[in-house]
């Protein structure tokens, strides 16, 4: 299975640390309507209603990773890999507090894995 979203060490020891001040149970949500589209929000699962029109893309440091339908349309021919940087991010995420903040880079998928991907979203109905 091909990951559509991994995280860099500094994500991953983000992430870790807001697990131990907010509890286990957290949430990222792409953001589509700043930062170009380029932040990645953490959030209380109770911060945020996930719906029908948001794609799990995977878990990072043990957290479910979403985006919206039609984010994922433009975004499906690319693995997100999200990463930390110095300064302050969406003012709803939970880092926005320590002074760094969940930044979206992206790669291209190779043909071999995107094939896997879209007989995957075929099995899925999207």
């Amino acid at each position: 299975m091909v990951e559509r979203v991994i995280a860099t060490p500094a994500a991953l020891e983000l992430i870790a640390q807001l697990k131990a001040e907010y509890g286990p149970e957290l949430m990222f949500h792409q953001s589509g309507g700043c930062c170009d589209n380029s932040a990645a929000n953490c959030y209380l699962p109770t911060d945020l209603t996930i719906g029908p029109h948001d794609v799990h893309l995977g878990d990072i440091g043990g957290v479910p990773f979403y985006i919206s339908a039609s984010q994922y349309e433009y975004w499906k021919h690319t693995q997100l890999i999200i990463d930390v940087v110095d300064g302050h991010g969406g003012t709803f995420s939970l880092e926005g507090n320590t002074g760094k903040a969940f930044h979206t880079r992206s790669r291209l998928f190779d043909d071999a894995e995107m094939a896997e991907i879209l007989s995957e979203d075929r099995l899925r109905g999207r």
